[in-house]
């Protein structure tokens, strides 16, 4: 078995792999927590790989090489795609991860990759298994705590999955129509200009958010939530 593990900004993601089959997935608000589940006795573990958005890690890779082979995945680690991207060793490890379990599903083809959780994250890999790039903006709940921070009067309000109202009719109403419905629009109109631009291009969601995403967008998409943990196992199973 193997351990896969994911640190992004607001949760710790885990699952144990058997060779490129998902066994078991877990949630956790932080590293310790993890470390407290012990997942490497649970499952026998005896490879794993870190991701990280965070920097604060150094204990959790200490503590797991005491017990088991860890490979901490960065900018040089070797892939199973080509890095195009100028600037590798600024490139978040979530967005290489979720293009490389995309590439891994649909191997040969134009793919943009959407993240939907704290940042929207645009991910592209063209048909000749290349990642180019993409693009970077704030997620849902990001546009509703900058809307309160940035103002003086402006409430923090939560997303509303219940709500779809193009015209909001007080202030909650409005900011949700602007976030929510603006989010939409922004997603349609950035697959909808790589769609003119790449040939047979597929779109694939994952994230947080993407369940929210995936009832509103018109294009057919593949939404699997486990993108980025599968991209990370693909690197793992590279490197062994």
């Amino acid at each position: 078995m193997q351990l896969v593990i994911d640190i992004g900004n607001t949760r710790v993601k885990a699952a144990v792999f058997e060779g490129k089959a998902l066994k078991d997935f877990f949630v956790y608000p932080a590293i310790e927590d993890l470390l407290k589940a012990d997942l490497i006795k649970q499952y026998d573990i005896k490879n794993c790989i870190i991701g990280s958005v965070v920097n604060e890690i150094e204990l959790l890779v200490k503590e797991l090489r005491t017990r088991t082979q860890v490979l901490l995945f960065d900018h040089n680690t070797p892939l199973p795609i080509k890095n195009l991207y100028h600037s590798a060793a600024t490139l978040g490890s979530d967005r290489l991860a979720a293009a490389i379990g995309a590439n891994a599903l649909a191997k040969g083809e134009n793919i943009l990759v959407i993240d939907a959780g704290t940042c929207i994250k645009y991910n592209f890999v063209n048909a000749d298994n290349e990642y180019i790039g993409g693009g970077i903006s704030p997620g849902l709940q990001m546009r509703f705590k900058a809307m309160n921070t940035f103002t003086s009067r402006l409430p923090l309000i939560e997303k509303d999955p219940g709500f779809d109202e193009l015209v909001g009719t007080d202030t909650a109403g409005s900011m949700l129509s602007g976030v929510q419905i603006g989010a939409v629009a922004e997603v349609e109109g950035v697959i909808a200009q790589y769609t003119q631009r790449f040939n047979n291009l597929k779109v694939f969601l994952t994230g947080g958010d993407s369940d929210f995403f995936a009832k509103r967008l018109k294009k057919p998409i593949f939404a699997d939530q486990f993108l980025i943990l599968k991209g990370l196992n693909e690197i793992l199973e590279h490197n062994k």
